[in-house]
């Protein structure tokens, strides 16, 4: 069997805008925002890490438990030929489903698709010691710019969206992936979401204001990365971090809220602001989702959920779904 550390780039339909273009058009007007997917540079990875090992933040240890109780009936179910991870980054969650395709004798090719050509090297070196049988693909390049341009594997692919991520999308946004995959899926193929649910508010105004101040640290670095890319001058002790759950939109937001006036200069942009006392800028929204509310988005965007698979607490959901 041929293994191949060659990145294949995905290219993309859809233009996905540019940190000085979602500065532009976020940071530039009111109300101020600017994506969550400029909190990942080195030092923003490295806390998410950490964070996903504070007591209070849940969603990652629930949706390995669901993985490592459910996998072998998923694998079981599905029969996939083809595993296809959308956003995989270091694959870890991904080796319950491989062992589980040890354990019902099933053995698909995986392919992993995330921005990052680092973590895709590193997902391959160490899952090929750990299972011989896999062939992987490494595909590099932007989901949001769509799927029009993956690999297509003749028989069933189990294609997975993990780690509550279409929680960060606000609904319109969430309906044009699902329907961009959807449009990529055949009928014959098989979704498997991983979804935060609604719950004690309290649990979840924990989960984003850990006590280790990890959460804040993660906030904050946005504007480290946003000095650093955009030549900017923002003080970072001139904010703080918020982080309140919305009980009407069943969603976390996220924001960095400034203490004082301020004068923001970025370079890049040519474009200089002012930020009041207490102005916020948004960084993160996560959404919640009852097995409902989720049922009614993936209907929306024409998938039917086959299975949902809860953990223990009911805290965190996988949704087994196929096309429509």
């Amino acid at each position: 069997m041929k293994h191949s550390n060659h990145l294949q780039e995905i290219k993309g339909d859809v233009h996905v805008r540019t940190i000085e273009e979602d500065a532009t058009l976020g940071l530039l007007s009111q109300p101020r925002s600017i994506p969550p997917k400029y909190f990942y540079n080195a030092t923003g990875s490295d806390l998410f890490e950490k964070i996903c090992e504070t007591k209070e933040y849940y969603p990652t240890r629930k949706e390995d438990e669901i993985l490592t109780q459910y996998s072998s009936s998923i694998i079981d179910q599905v029969r996939p030929v083809n595993i296809l991870e959308i956003g995989s980054g270091s694959s870890v969650k991904t080796e319950r489903l491989l062992h589980a395709c040890n354990t019902v004798d099933c053995f698909p090719t995986y392919s992993a698709f995330d921005i990052s050509g680092d973590a895709l090297l590193a997902a391959k070196t160490r899952l090929e010691k750990k299972f011989p049988w896999l062939e992987m693909s490494l595909l590099l390049g932007d989901y949001e710019a769509g799927f029009t341009h993956l690999p297509r594997v003749d028989g069933v692919s189990l294609v997975l969206f993990l780690g509550s991520t279409i929680g960060n999308l606000a609904r319109a946004s969430a309906l044009v992936q699902l329907r961009a995959l959807h449009g990529y899926m055949s009928s014959r193929d098989y979704l498997l979401l991983g979804y935060d649910r609604v719950k004690d508010e309290r649990v979840l105004n924990a989960a984003y204001n850990d006590q280790q101040g990890l959460t804040a640290a993660f906030n904050l670095n946005m504007l480290r990365v946003l000095n650093s890319r955009l030549k900017g001058n923002f003080v970072i002790d001139g904010f703080e971090h918020s982080a309140l759950y919305d009980t009407d939109k069943q969603q976390i937001v996220m924001r960095l809220v400034a203490k004082s006036n301020q004068k923001v200069k970025l370079k890049k942009l040519s474009a200089d602001f002012e930020m009041q006392a207490n102005e916020v800028i948004q960084t993160e929204i996560s959404r919640k989702f009852t097995i409902e509310t989720m049922g009614d988005l993936l209907s929306e965007a024409n998938f039917n959920v086959v299975q949902t698979f809860s953990s223990t607490d009911n805290y965190f959901s996988l949704a087994l779904a196929t096309c429509a």
